[in-house]
Protein backbone atom coordinates (compact mmCIF):
# COMPACT_ATOMS: atom_id res chain seq x y z
CA UNK A 1 0.00 0.00 0.00
CA UNK A 2 1.49 3.47 -1.07
CA UNK A 3 1.21 6.10 1.31
CA UNK A 4 -1.56 8.56 1.08
CA UNK A 5 -1.44 11.02 3.73
CA UNK A 6 1.13 13.09 2.36
CA UNK A 7 3.20 13.39 -0.78
CA UNK A 8 7.26 13.69 -1.79
CA UNK A 9 8.66 16.95 -0.68
CA UNK A 10 12.40 17.52 -1.33
CA UNK A 11 13.44 20.11 1.73
CA UNK A 12 15.80 21.91 -1.26
CA UNK A 13 12.85 22.33 -3.40
CA UNK A 14 10.56 24.33 -1.19
CA UNK A 15 9.85 27.64 -0.33
CA UNK A 16 12.13 29.23 2.66
CA UNK A 17 10.67 29.83 5.85
CA UNK A 18 11.01 32.80 7.86
CA UNK A 19 10.64 32.48 11.69
CA UNK A 20 9.82 35.18 14.26
CA UNK A 21 12.61 37.96 14.48
CA UNK A 22 14.91 36.65 11.72
CA UNK A 23 15.63 33.32 13.95
CA UNK A 24 17.26 30.51 12.20
CA UNK A 25 15.88 27.44 14.14
CA UNK A 26 12.43 27.42 15.62
CA UNK A 27 13.69 25.10 18.95
CA UNK A 28 10.77 23.17 21.32
CA UNK A 29 11.29 21.06 24.50
CA UNK A 30 9.05 17.85 23.88
CA UNK A 31 8.05 16.62 27.23
CA UNK A 32 6.15 13.32 27.71
CA UNK A 33 3.98 13.38 30.98
CA UNK A 34 2.71 10.11 30.90
CA UNK A 35 0.34 7.49 32.64
CA UNK A 36 0.78 3.66 32.45
CA UNK A 37 -1.15 0.89 33.54
CA UNK A 38 0.14 -0.95 35.89
CA UNK A 39 -0.83 -4.70 35.19
CA UNK A 40 0.28 -4.10 31.35
CA UNK A 41 3.94 -4.16 29.95
CA UNK A 42 5.46 -0.46 28.54
CA UNK A 43 8.84 0.69 28.04
CA UNK A 44 11.37 -1.08 29.70
CA UNK A 45 15.21 -0.88 31.15
CA UNK A 46 15.02 -4.44 32.21
CA UNK A 47 12.95 -6.65 29.88
CA UNK A 48 13.38 -9.87 32.23
CA UNK A 49 10.22 -8.71 34.10
CA UNK A 50 8.74 -6.49 31.72
CA UNK A 51 6.11 -9.35 30.90
CA UNK A 52 5.05 -9.79 35.00
CA UNK A 53 2.17 -8.28 36.24
CA UNK A 54 2.52 -6.58 38.79
CA UNK A 55 6.29 -5.73 36.95
CA UNK A 56 7.69 -3.49 40.28
CA UNK A 57 10.74 -2.94 38.97
CA UNK A 58 10.07 -1.18 35.62
CA UNK A 59 6.53 0.34 36.26
CA UNK A 60 8.55 1.83 39.35
CA UNK A 61 11.16 2.75 36.90
CA UNK A 62 8.56 4.62 34.97
CA UNK A 63 6.74 6.30 37.69
CA UNK A 64 9.99 8.34 38.98
CA UNK A 65 8.83 10.68 36.52
CA UNK A 66 5.75 12.35 37.79
CA UNK A 67 6.95 11.80 41.29
CA UNK A 68 10.40 13.27 41.06
CA UNK A 69 11.62 13.52 37.81
CA UNK A 70 9.59 16.17 36.21
CA UNK A 71 9.77 18.64 39.44
CA UNK A 72 13.80 18.66 38.77
CA UNK A 73 12.89 19.04 35.20
CA UNK A 74 10.13 22.30 35.84
CA UNK A 75 13.41 24.11 37.67
CA UNK A 76 15.43 23.89 34.79
CA UNK A 77 12.74 24.74 32.03
CA UNK A 78 12.12 27.85 34.71
CA UNK A 79 16.03 28.99 34.88
CA UNK A 80 16.36 28.82 30.76
CA UNK A 81 13.05 30.63 30.00
CA UNK A 82 11.59 28.09 28.12
CA UNK A 83 8.47 26.65 27.89
CA UNK A 84 7.41 23.09 27.36
CA UNK A 85 5.50 21.40 24.39
CA UNK A 86 3.51 18.81 26.69
CA UNK A 87 2.76 15.81 25.00
CA UNK A 88 -0.23 14.81 27.64
CA UNK A 89 -1.85 11.20 28.08
CA UNK A 90 -4.67 12.33 29.18
CA UNK A 91 -5.56 9.75 32.48
CA UNK A 92 -2.46 12.17 33.85
CA UNK A 93 -5.04 15.08 34.60
CA UNK A 94 -6.92 12.24 36.53
CA UNK A 95 -3.89 10.44 38.18
CA UNK A 96 -0.99 14.37 38.77
CA UNK A 97 -3.67 16.94 39.30
CA UNK A 98 -0.42 19.09 40.21
CA UNK A 99 1.59 18.64 37.25
CA UNK A 100 -1.50 20.18 35.63
CA UNK A 101 -1.71 23.01 38.02
CA UNK A 102 2.57 23.23 37.75
CA UNK A 103 1.46 23.92 33.45
CA UNK A 104 -0.68 25.75 33.20
CA UNK A 105 0.95 28.38 35.42
CA UNK A 106 3.57 28.38 33.03
CA UNK A 107 1.62 28.54 29.80
CA UNK A 108 3.01 24.88 28.51
CA UNK A 109 1.25 23.70 25.14
CA UNK A 110 -0.66 20.92 25.56
CA UNK A 111 -0.22 18.41 22.59
CA UNK A 112 -3.15 15.32 23.22
CA UNK A 113 -0.97 12.26 23.79
CA UNK A 114 -3.59 9.46 23.61
CA UNK A 115 -5.04 8.41 27.02
CA UNK A 116 -2.09 6.37 28.39
CA UNK A 117 0.91 5.08 27.48
CA UNK A 118 -0.30 1.25 28.19
CA UNK A 119 -2.90 1.97 24.96
CA UNK A 120 -2.42 1.95 21.55
CA UNK A 121 -4.90 2.64 18.73
CA UNK A 122 -3.39 1.42 15.32
CA UNK A 123 -6.06 -1.81 15.57
CA UNK A 124 -9.14 0.55 16.44
CA UNK A 125 -12.42 0.58 14.19
CA UNK A 126 -13.17 4.19 13.14
CA UNK A 127 -16.22 3.93 15.56
CA UNK A 128 -13.95 3.21 18.77
CA UNK A 129 -11.05 5.81 16.88
CA UNK A 130 -13.11 8.22 17.16
CA UNK A 131 -14.95 7.79 20.59
CA UNK A 132 -11.09 7.18 22.04
CA UNK A 133 -9.99 10.46 20.47
CA UNK A 134 -13.00 12.70 21.66
CA UNK A 135 -12.46 12.06 24.70
CA UNK A 136 -8.55 12.35 25.10
CA UNK A 137 -9.24 15.61 23.42
CA UNK A 138 -12.04 16.77 25.82
CA UNK A 139 -10.47 15.40 28.65
CA UNK A 140 -7.35 17.45 28.50
CA UNK A 141 -9.04 20.61 27.35
CA UNK A 142 -11.35 20.16 30.83
CA UNK A 143 -8.42 20.21 33.11
CA UNK A 144 -6.02 22.30 31.26
CA UNK A 145 -8.95 25.36 30.15
CA UNK A 146 -7.05 24.75 26.22
CA UNK A 147 -8.12 22.55 23.91
CA UNK A 148 -5.08 20.45 22.20
CA UNK A 149 -3.71 21.84 18.87
CA UNK A 150 -1.36 19.07 18.27
CA UNK A 151 -1.36 14.97 18.55
CA UNK A 152 1.72 12.67 19.19
CA UNK A 153 0.21 8.90 19.27
CA UNK A 154 1.01 6.72 22.33
CA UNK A 155 4.43 4.94 20.50
CA UNK A 156 3.90 7.35 17.90
CA UNK A 157 0.89 5.25 16.37
CA UNK A 158 -1.74 6.14 14.36
CA UNK A 159 -4.27 4.05 12.04
CA UNK A 160 -4.74 5.67 8.49
CA UNK A 161 -7.48 7.37 10.02
CA UNK A 162 -6.33 9.75 12.48
CA UNK A 163 -4.81 12.29 10.81
CA UNK A 164 -8.64 13.21 9.38
CA UNK A 165 -10.22 12.17 12.44
CA UNK A 166 -8.65 14.71 14.67
CA UNK A 167 -9.08 17.41 11.69
CA UNK A 168 -12.72 16.81 12.66
CA UNK A 169 -11.97 17.31 16.43
CA UNK A 170 -10.45 20.95 15.41
CA UNK A 171 -7.07 19.97 15.58
CA UNK A 172 -4.31 21.14 13.46
CA UNK A 173 -1.13 19.22 13.35
CA UNK A 174 0.00 15.70 14.34
CA UNK A 175 3.69 15.03 15.31
CA UNK A 176 3.93 11.07 14.85
CA UNK A 177 5.79 11.05 11.22
CA UNK A 178 9.35 11.69 12.13
CA UNK A 179 10.32 12.63 8.62
CA UNK A 180 11.50 16.06 8.43
CA UNK A 181 12.80 19.14 9.97
CA UNK A 182 10.44 21.47 8.87
CA UNK A 183 6.34 21.54 8.84
CA UNK A 184 4.47 20.19 5.62
CA UNK A 185 1.24 19.75 5.33
CA UNK A 186 -0.57 16.28 4.86
CA UNK A 187 -3.29 15.78 2.74
CA UNK A 188 -5.63 16.34 4.78
CA UNK A 189 -7.42 19.43 5.10
CA UNK A 190 -5.95 21.58 7.44
CA UNK A 191 -3.71 19.21 9.03
CA UNK A 192 -0.02 19.56 8.90
CA UNK A 193 2.98 17.55 9.91
CA UNK A 194 5.58 19.29 12.79
CA UNK A 195 8.99 17.72 13.36
CA UNK A 196 9.12 15.58 16.20
CA UNK A 197 13.16 13.66 17.17
CA UNK A 198 13.17 10.11 17.18
CA UNK A 199 16.97 9.85 17.66
CA UNK A 200 17.31 13.43 19.70
CA UNK A 201 15.33 11.77 22.13
CA UNK A 202 16.56 10.43 26.01
CA UNK A 203 14.73 6.43 25.44
CA UNK A 204 16.59 6.29 21.79
CA UNK A 205 19.87 8.04 23.58
CA UNK A 206 20.18 6.57 26.90
CA UNK A 207 17.72 3.38 26.92
CA UNK A 208 17.77 1.90 23.40
CA UNK A 209 22.15 3.06 23.37
CA UNK A 210 23.10 3.54 26.76
CA UNK A 211 24.95 6.62 26.30
CA UNK A 212 26.74 9.03 28.60
CA UNK A 213 25.78 12.21 29.99
CA UNK A 214 28.26 14.08 28.23
CA UNK A 215 27.39 12.16 24.74
CA UNK A 216 23.79 13.64 25.39
CA UNK A 217 25.56 16.87 25.37
CA UNK A 218 27.80 16.39 22.43
CA UNK A 219 24.29 15.18 20.51
CA UNK A 220 22.35 17.71 21.14
CA UNK A 221 24.95 20.59 20.60
CA UNK A 222 26.16 19.33 17.20
CA UNK A 223 22.36 18.46 16.17
CA UNK A 224 21.75 22.30 16.81
CA UNK A 225 24.97 23.22 14.77
CA UNK A 226 24.05 21.17 11.58
CA UNK A 227 20.54 22.35 11.83
CA UNK A 228 21.58 25.97 12.27
CA UNK A 229 24.11 25.65 9.61
CA UNK A 230 21.04 24.42 6.74
CA UNK A 231 19.19 27.10 7.84
CA UNK A 232 21.30 30.09 6.27
CA UNK A 233 18.48 29.73 3.33
CA UNK A 234 15.48 28.38 5.04
CA UNK A 235 14.13 27.69 9.00
CA UNK A 236 14.75 24.78 10.35
CA UNK A 237 12.73 22.92 13.34
CA UNK A 238 15.19 21.22 15.98
CA UNK A 239 12.86 18.99 19.05
CA UNK A 240 14.43 17.87 22.44
CA UNK A 241 12.20 15.17 23.39
CA UNK A 242 12.44 14.02 26.99
CA UNK A 243 11.00 11.87 29.50
CA UNK A 244 11.27 13.08 32.84
CA UNK A 245 11.78 8.95 34.23
CA UNK A 246 15.09 8.83 31.98
CA UNK A 247 17.40 12.37 31.95
CA UNK A 248 16.04 13.47 35.06
CA UNK A 249 17.70 10.83 37.03
CA UNK A 250 20.34 12.57 39.53
CA UNK A 251 23.14 10.97 37.85
CA UNK A 252 22.11 12.99 33.96
CA UNK A 253 20.39 15.77 35.32
CA UNK A 254 23.01 18.23 35.17
CA UNK A 255 23.61 16.96 31.40
CA UNK A 256 20.00 17.77 30.32
CA UNK A 257 20.73 21.91 31.98
CA UNK A 258 23.76 22.06 29.97
CA UNK A 259 22.16 21.14 27.10
CA UNK A 260 19.65 23.40 27.56
CA UNK A 261 21.79 26.34 28.29
CA UNK A 262 23.77 25.83 25.61
CA UNK A 263 20.60 26.34 23.00
CA UNK A 264 19.06 29.04 25.06
CA UNK A 265 22.17 31.52 24.47
CA UNK A 266 22.69 30.32 21.49
CA UNK A 267 22.20 33.09 18.35
CA UNK A 268 19.42 32.35 15.84
CA UNK A 269 17.15 30.34 18.09
CA UNK A 270 13.32 31.08 18.22
CA UNK A 271 12.69 29.25 22.26
CA UNK A 272 9.25 28.52 21.34
CA UNK A 273 6.28 25.13 21.10
CA UNK A 274 4.81 22.98 18.90
CA UNK A 275 2.11 24.84 18.45
CA UNK A 276 3.08 28.35 17.99
CA UNK A 277 5.76 26.62 15.12
CA UNK A 278 2.21 24.69 13.34
CA UNK A 279 0.41 28.30 13.65
CA UNK A 280 3.70 30.61 12.37
CA UNK A 281 4.27 27.98 9.17
CA UNK A 282 -0.28 27.80 8.47
CA UNK A 283 -0.29 31.42 8.47
CA UNK A 284 2.93 32.41 6.54
CA UNK A 285 3.66 29.47 4.26
CA UNK A 286 1.52 29.68 0.85
CA UNK A 287 0.11 26.10 -0.23
CA UNK A 288 1.67 25.85 -3.05
CA UNK A 289 5.16 25.03 -4.10
CA UNK A 290 6.08 22.86 -0.67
Amino acid sequence: MDNALFDYSPIVDREPIRWPGGARVAFYVGLNVEHYQVDRPSTSIFPGTAGLAPDPLNYGWRDYGPRVGIWRLIESLDRHGLRASVMLNSDVTRHYPQIIEAGRARGWAWVAHGRDNSTFQADMSVEDERAYLTEVVGTIEAATGRRPRGWLGPALTETFRTPELLAGLGLDYVLDWANDDQPYRLNVPGMLSVPYSIEVNDISLFVGKSLSGPDFVRIVEDQLDQLYADSATSGRVMSLVLHPFVINQPFRHKYLDQALEHIANHPGVWLTTSDEIAEHYARTTARSGE
